[in-house]
């Protein structure tokens, strides 16, 4: 596994290793000692799988109080994936990360606590898979506004499919973010 830090503090692209031949190809997707020898921390205790369709955009969401790390990755299709500091004490608070996860590329976002998450499928289908530190807390999500203009970020697609919960998101200078 190689891990690139991007600018904002805590957030690496991952790219693992990948076995192939004429059979296809082999990949591990998670191993807690390379990540701890990595040093980047969390004890992934639930993951989860979406499927969506071209022009569905997920998020962008995070857990407050009871904030969540998170591990991303493309089994199926591509995505363009962001992730929002949220943190207020950050020197990079409001700033975005974005990249491109797919099947053929197979790199992961792993995503620390105090960060808003996103994305947007970019192929016919996508199937997302990621792994958090947290359960699943409705009474605690927060939902950060996709196209907040503040944070300007250049989502490839003009008219998502959004949920309901989605559409009602909040720009980044309303919600209650973490310390």
């Amino acid at each position: 596994m190689t891990d690139y830090e991007t600018h904002l503090a805590g957030l690496f692209r991952i790219e693992p290793r990948v076995f192939g031949d004429q059979r296809g190809f082999f990949l591990e997707t998670f191993q807690q000692r390379r990540f701890e020898a990595a040093g980047l921390s969390g004890n992934f205790i639930q993951d989860n799988q979406s499927r969506s369709q071209r022009g569905t955009l997920r998020g962008l969401h995070f857990q407050l109080p009871r904030t969540q790390a998170k591990l991303v990755f493309v089994i199926r299709g591509e995505i363009w994936d962001v992730a929002v500091d949220v943190r207020k004490s950050s020197p990079t608070f409001g700033q975005w990360y974005g990249v491109t996860l797919s099947e053929t590329n197979h790199w992961q976002l792993y995503i620390p606590e105090g960060f808003a998450h996103g994305f947007c499928v970019v192929s016919e289908t996508a199937d997302v898979v990621y792994k958090c530190t947290d359960y699943y807390a409705p009474d605690c999500e927060k939902s950060l506004k996709w196209d907040d203009p503040d944070l300007a970020i250049p989502w490839p697609v003009t008219d998502p499919l959004l949920s309901a919960k989605d559409q009602q998101g909040k720009r980044l200078a309303e919600l209650e973010c973490c310390p």
